[in-house]
């Protein structure tokens, strides 16, 4: 059986990655969802074509968000006649809020990379469990040796205080002039 090629499997684990986040952007400028899965199909065909021209170390949410904001428009151009069609204009918006709105996720993001790197070893063992595998309480209870209540409880305590650290950590402090 031949080796996988490495660029392909790069593009299928960035892509599995990142579709959610692409066929939720795609959903918001498109009125119809099945005109909207048709797009987002034709986005993935052209990614997968162009993926040679994506450069390693960048954005592939951007990247890819370009592409489909690009497929929008050709479908739009396509269906000009239909009554509900958005303007330009609002598509250019609703991209440059889901732009803004992908750049605050990511802060958020890196935010929660570094409160997760203040607690302790056992307290990210909890989260990791918990958030990473996907177990149940029961299930963490067996593994852990605590009962489902404490392990409810403290799981509780930690997302508040996840929740206070990286709001506390976007915050920005206004410098004086």
């Amino acid at each position: 059986m031949p080796d996988p090629d490495p660029q392909a499997e790069e593009f299928v684990v960035l892509l599995a990655r990142h579709e959610r986040m692409l066929g939720a952007y795609v959903m918001t400028m498109v009125p119809q969802p099945a005109d909207a899965d048709d797009i987002l199909q034709e986005s993935k065909v052209v990614m997968w074509r162009a993926f040679a021209q994506f450069t390693p170390g960048t954005s592939f949410a951007a990247w890819s968000r370009k592409v489909c904001f690009h497929q929008v428009l050709t479908f739009r151009k396509r269906r000009h006649r239909d009554r509900l069609d958005f303007s330009d204009t609002f598509i250019e918006a609703v991209a440059g809020e889901l732009e803004q709105a992908d750049e605050h996720l990511g802060r958020r993001a890196q935010a929660l990379h570094g409160c997760l790197a203040k607690l302790s070893p056992d307290h990210r063992q909890v989260l990791e469990l918990r958030y990473h595998e996907g177990l149940e309480l029961e299930a963490m209870s067996a593994r852990l040796g605590r009962t489902t209540t404490a392990l409810y409880r403290l799981l509780s305590r930690l997302r508040q205080s996840l929740h206070g650290c990286i709001t506390q950590s976007l915050i920005v402090v206004p410098h004086e002039s």
